[in-house]
């Protein structure tokens, strides 16, 4: 009876542990999409993740999609950035935004998936709004 106890303890934990990185994790992407922090990007992407930027579409390592997004970010320093939509189940969501700039607005896109109670960015999309 204890040990079933115990694994119903564990299960709940570590379901709430998922939970809570679903919750915070978006708020940090936002808030780093909003300012043009890529670093704090970089910190919750998988070690490859499928990047599209412009023209520009690749699966890379979280290391050469950190100096993409440099790139991209010194030439549009972002503005503002909002959460149009949102979407997904248990173990992915996507959010769709619009991000402005000085010159141009953009549409981004990123998912992130869960997996070993983990939520990383599995892709990203930064694309002109048409």
């Amino acid at each position: 009876m204890r040990y079933n106890k115990l694994i119903n303890l564990v299960f709940l934990t570590l379901s709430l542990v998922g939970l809570v990185s679903f919750l915070g994790l978006p708020d940090d992407v936002n808030n780093a999409l909003k300012t043009g922090n890529v670093a704090v990007l970089k910190n919750h992407m998988n070690s490859t993740v499928e990047l599209v930027i412009l023209e520009q579409e690749n699966v890379y390592s979280n290391i050469q999609a950190e100096q993409i997004l440099k790139q991209f970010f010194q030439k549009n320093p972002p503005k503002t950035f909002e959460i149009l939509h949102t979407g997904g189940n248990e173990s992915s969501k996507y959010y769709i935004g619009s991000l402005k700039t000085d010159k141009n607005t953009f549409r981004v896109y990123y998912l992130l998936k869960t997996k070993d109670h983990k939520t990383l960015i599995y892709q990203l999309r930064i694309e002109k709004d048409a």
